[in-house]
């Protein structure tokens, strides 16, 4: 029997084939709509590294912060719930599922993470899959992991819901410490992050007495005298009160009354000592090494300063010196960089170096062209010097002995017949002085005035840093002289055929013969005389011809 015919679509509503068909289109650009991937998607396609480098992964970094999370719960939550009556039959499951949220974060920490993170043998970095395991199962890491996750709960059908089964959990301070190390190394300013962690630290040991109180309290009986918790208000609030009045050793608390209330209250106050000298000592050192920095540029202000007023140096040139102290230090955050990366090892400073002037130095048209590890060379004896407003970066006339790198800040070139007109204003970028650094003879003096205009950074580097780094780079010293010479010859072009005075040159001509010698010749000549001025004239006119 031939096939029904499909049932007519209803009133209102387009046929079926009229509506067009889309396609799922996943598109990154802004160019058309587009739909987001589904995170399911995205999920399935992600593969998990198969090694993990602990220090530089900031995924193993938020991995950790997790890790820490699960442990602060522990560490603060044990023991609450152990002397305060917080955790009742009602609420008990909300607490099991959490203690056992983070039960299964120290298993995946196990399991996943601690298994892939490589490590270093011989000077080598392991990344083979099966060694990486092995050397995590022989570490004391991994025994502590295993002491963190004893099945205690089970006891728990014995005996009940007791948190104190759950101590085991708090071990795990080992993923704590790391995760402190791996935090300061990502932050800038990890100095703040150390005055939380110790803040922290007291807050804990207040969180911990409180609940020592509370117990000590519930053992006595509440109320039962004046020394213990008399069970009004809020229970944490008080008994944290007590504590911090204990620990700080603030006074005016009620005398305890029994022998158990007086060895309680002795080793509070033994432990209140110890624990807050210690919570100093150990804040003044974070605040002592963040401050470092600013301790010892003020040493060095103050000695200059009292340098200067045992001298009598004059107040206008004292003020331009605290002026370039201060600059220097808002500015750099230091006052000599090269003392920053002292420590480091040459690859190092090579790197830092590269990443910092290299795009600077390789626009230099002097040295394009120039082998590029005699450019890598020069870049480490770059250094950074500050000018003030209306310093004198190089004078006319003067000898120049180094070339310049305008890192941050505008220079001006003086000119004309004051000496005080601007001829360009250079910028950020911008070089001057690079021919100086080849020239002979007079060719190396300062043909203008160079003043800083406002606050100016400058690199720089020496005549003699390039003359030791060019005895290893023969071709590119030729190289540079050539450039040298021909930038010269297009920049000091002499006016006639004798040359203009004060013209730079590579290589100086000789001095011109005297004139009263000359007189002598030219008589010699004329007599027709055959002696030794004879014979000079005769090598004086062989020496023109040949130049």
């Amino acid at each position: 029997a031939p096939a029904a015919p499909p049932p007519p679509p209803p009133a209102g509503a387009a046929p079926a084939a009229a509506k067009p068909v889309e396609d799922d289109h996943y598109c990154e650009m802004l160019c058309c709509t587009f739909k987001c991937r589904p995170w399911l998607d995205r999920l399935k396609s992600y593969q998990f590294p198969s090694s993990i480098d602990p220090l530089t992964n900031l995924v193993y970094v938020l991995w950790l912060f997790f890790v820490v999370l699960a442990w602060n719960w522990n560490c603060w939550l044990i023991p609450v719930r152990w002397a305060f009556p917080y955790q009742t039959p009602t609420n008990i499951y909300y607490w099991l599922l959490v203690d056992y949220l983070c039960d299964l974060i120290y298993l995946l920490d196990i399991i996943v993470f601690q298994t892939r993170l490589q490590f270093v043998r011989g000077g080598d970095i392991i990344s083979d899959k099966k060694a990486m395991k092995e050397n995590y199962l022989q570490s004391q890491r991994f025994k502590m992991d295993v002491v963190c996750l004893l099945p205690l709960d089970f006891f728990y059908f014995k005996v009940g819901v007791n948190p104190l089964l759950r101590f085991p959990r708090c071990l795990k301070y080992l993923a704590f410490f790391e995760f402190n190390n791996r935090l300061e190394a990502i932050l800038s300013k990890a100095y703040i992050y150390r005055v939380i962690r110790t803040t922290a630290y007291l807050l804990y040991s207040l969180h911990v007495n409180s609940c020592l109180y509370y117990w000590a309290s519930a053992y006595e009986g509440l109320g039962s005298t004046t020394w213990v918790y008399d069970g009004e208000g809020n229970s944490y609030i008080r008994c944290y009160y007590w504590a911090v009045k204990t620990l700080i050793t603030i006074g005016g608390l009620p005398d305890p009354k029994t022998l158990f209330e007086i060895v309680f209250q002795l080793l509070n106050y033994f432990t209140g000592v110890f624990a807050f000298s210690v919570m100093i000592g150990q804040m003044r050192d974070v605040v002592g090494a963040a401050t470092a920095g600013q301790t010892y540029y003020r040493s060095c202000m103050d000695s200059t300063i009292k340098y200067m007023n045992f001298y009598k140096i004059p107040k206008n040139v004292q003020n331009r010196v605290k002026t370039w102290y201060e600059y220097t230090w808002h500015s750099q955050g230091m006052l000599d960089e090269s003392e920053l990366l002292v420590q480091l090892p040459d690859k190092m400073r090579l790197d830092i170096a590269i990443d910092v002037n290299y795009n600077i130095v390789s626009k230099v048209a002097l040295f394009q062209g120039c082998d590029r590890q005699m450019i890598f060379d020069m870049l480490k004896r770059l250094r950074s010097v500050v000018y003030l407003p209306n310093d004198f970066v190089c004078k006319k006339g003067e000898i120049g002995r180094e070339m310049y790198i305008i890192q941050a800040g505008q220079v001006q070139v003086l000119g004309g017949p004051d000496g005080k007109t601007v001829l360009v204003t250079l910028k950020a970028g911008s070089v001057f002085g690079e021919i100086s650094l080849l020239a002979a003879g007079g060719g190396n003096r300062r043909t203008a005035n160079v003043v800083a205009h406002g606050f100016a950074n400058l690199f720089i580097l020496d005549k003699k840093d390039l003359n030791e780094i060019l005895v290893h780079y023969p071709e590119s010293q030729k190289l540079l002289r050539r450039k040298a010479k021909k930038m010269l010859k297009n920049n000091n072009k002499p006016k006639n055929e004798k040359g203009g005075p004060g013209d730079p040159l590579i290589i100086p001509p000789k001095a011109d013969t005297p004139k009263l010698f000359q007189a002598a010749l030219a008589a010699v000549g004329k007599a027709g005389g055959k002696g030794h001025l004879a014979q000079l004239r005769w090598k004086l006119r062989q020496l023109k011809a040949m130049q």
